[in-house]
């Protein structure tokens, strides 16, 4: 079949992981198109939560489109007042800061990162990586749908096709990436494996246009979960209201019966819910869009065949709790970018690429996990207003009152509402399923070293290491002229990086041999006094956990792949036969 169109990487699908995808290819050099079935990119914003390791992700293809993103989001001192009440009008019944937005959480996140995690809606996202991708060298193509694939010993053959046309195109490429969403025909067509079950609960989002600032400005959040008697789910009521922009453009979640046929959400129903979850019987809205969805728990426990992936929504299907879908999406495409670039360019071998599915496979697993334990992680505060259970308006209506009483009982009952909301961090501030992600692959190399013990709660707190396979620890360094640079800074960029101290001239020496051995080129940074950069508050010798003469080999995706506490007497063969292992020689 001859090809109409040849190019080294073919993505499927323009949302979060494929826009991704080809805007990092693009910046590391590679030659990519990128395919859309529609005639633009998202048209509902989808996606918001921001978190700071997807932040890290776009300050890597440039201060520039980190910029951008900060310009359109809504910033994280207006995120976090995750508020439980009656209704928007009506009575509180608890709030909790979330997002890193309380003291201490905040303290932890300045700590872990030099980004702010946002609310940043997959509207203005997409746009941002999109526009990053074409600006950069990707080749694009809107209304091009995606029909079949067949894969030979030099690279993938994909037939599309053209929507305006009707006529399909043959695009002839290297590499495959299917970022073609929950119901991937790419994942189809791979016959992967996934585990779980697709379509486990129903729910519809109602976009519209309302000031409602004089409910919600005091309280600034992105979520506000309206829990009343009566509410058409279930019998129980809770409706979420999610800002999209503050403090007049809103989206409601609304459940509905998974085993019923999806209802039909036209502007009188959308205005009835909006009146309910609100408060205000008389409320004008302006409905944008309505859609009706599925809740998901399911997962890709295998993302690669021969020349071809899955990543996004393609592998981990979920509902949105945690806020891990895009996030997740953009760091595949993260991990994955830099590896099909190192193989393209004839610096690895086809054995890089297995690392993909061994490193990203592990994290599907757990965010899908996570996110569907959220949802049950609610019944709690149900039950400590007594909303669990039973179709009694009137019965859970005293119940929720009751708590207002001046006995034991209404005292314990607070007590365990507190407790309930309290115990949400774990969906509302979960920082360490954000970033405490560690791969263990081939890509990765031990230094010999035990792995270090978890000091606290792994899903709630960051824990900052260079053991292999962990993110590199964020810390402030200085240039020569003052200049303050975070350690991520100074690493990625579609590079690997050797970073040392004084005395580390030989690693030095090592990387700049490798490089001539291998053809692969190693950015080498040296920390220290009168050094490339210095350390002058110190946090850097206390994050990097080898000594002055050690080194740290870091690879484009920021994780560490190799460490050495000091000096070696044969640093050259060491360093060599490290990167060989990784690059798969």
């Amino acid at each position: 079949m001859t090809a109409d169109i040849t190019t080294d990487v073919l993505v499927i699908g323009t949302g979060p992981a494929g826009s991704a995808t080809a805007a990092l290819l693009a910046r590391y050099g590679v030659e990519v198109l990128v395919v859309n079935r529609y005639r633009w990119l998202a048209n509902t914003p989808r996606a918001h939560i921001t978190n700071q390791r997807t932040m890290e992700v776009l300050r890597d293809l440039g201060p520039e489109v980190e910029a951008e993103a900060m310009l359109h989001a809504t910033h994280q001192e207006l995120m976090g007042n995750n508020v439980f009440c009656e209704s928007l009008a009506g009575e509180e019944l608890g709030r909790m800061q979330s997002w890193g937005t309380s003291p201490e959480s905040k303290a932890r996140h300045l700590r872990a990162s030099p980004c702010e995690m946002n609310d940043l809606p997959q509207t203005f996202m997409e746009p941002i990586l999109f526009k990053t991708a074409c600006a950069s060298g990707a080749q694009s193509r809107m209304s091009t749908e995606y029909l079949s694939h067949v894969q030979d010993a030099d690279g993938v053959t994909t037939t599309c096709r053209d929507r305006l046309t009707g006529k399909d195109v043959v695009i002839r490429s290297k590499y495959l990436v299917g970022a073609d969403g929950g119901n991937s025909l790419v994942a189809e067509h791979l016959g992967l494996p996934f585990e779980g079950k697709m379509g486990v609960g129903g729910s519809m989002n109602i976009l519209f246009r309302a000031d409602l600032s004089r409910y919600v400005a005091h309280r600034p959040s992105v979520l506000y979960w309206v829990m009343q008697p009566g509410a058409d789910v279930g019998g129980i009521g809770m409706g979420l209201v999610r800002m999209v922009r503050p403090w007049n453009e809103w989206l409601i979640v609304w459940g509905y019966d998974i085993n019923q046929p999806a209802p039909t959400v036209d502007a009188a129903m959308a205005t009835q819910v909006a009146r309910q979850l609100v408060g205000v019987p008389d409320l004008e809205i302006e409905l944008i869009s309505a859609n009706t969805w599925t809740v998901n728990n399911c997962f890709a426990t295998h993302m690669q065949k021969g020349r071809a992936f899955i990543m996004g929504d393609a592998a981990h299907r979920h509902p949105p709790s945690n806020g891990l879908g895009s996030n997740t999406s953009i760091q595949d495409a993260f991990n994955l970018a830099w590896k099909l670039a190192a193989v393209i360019k004839g610096h690895a071998t086809l054995k890089l690429l297995d690392s993909y599915s061994a490193e990203r496979a592990p994290i599907a697993r757990q965010i899908v996990t996570r996110a569907n334990q959220s949802i049950a992680e609610f019944g709690p505060i149900f039950e400590a207003l007594g909303m669990d259970g039973g179709v009694d308006h009137e019965k859970i209506q005293r119940n929720m009152a009751a708590r207002c009483d001046a006995t034991p009982a209404a005292e314990a009952q607070r007590a365990a509402l507190r407790k309930a909301i309290e115990f949400k961090k774990y969906e509302f501030d979960c920082h360490g399923v954000e970033m405490n992600q560690r791969y263990a692959s081939s890509a990765v190399v031990s230094d010999g070293q035990t792995p270090p013990a978890p000091n606290a709660d792994m899903e709630l707190y960051y824990q900052a290491t260079t053991y292999p396979g962990a993110r590199l620890p964020h810390a402030w360094v200085y240039d020569r002229h003052g200049g303050r640079h975070s350690t991520l800074d100074l690493t990625g960029h579609g590079q690997f990086t050797l970073l040392t101290g004084i005395g580390g001239e030989a690693w030095i020496a090592a990387a700049e041999a490798a490089t001539k051995t291998l053809g692969l080129p190693i950015r080498c940074v040296k920390i220290g006094p009168r050094c490339d950069y210095e350390d002058h508050v110190g946090d850097w010798a206390q994050a990097r956990e080898i000594g002055d003469a050690g080194c740290i080999l870091v690879r484009p995706d920021h994780h560490v792949a190799w460490r050495a506490a000091g000096p070696s007497a044969s640093s050259e063969a060491d360093l060599t036969r490290v990167l060989k292992q990784i690059l798969g020689h």
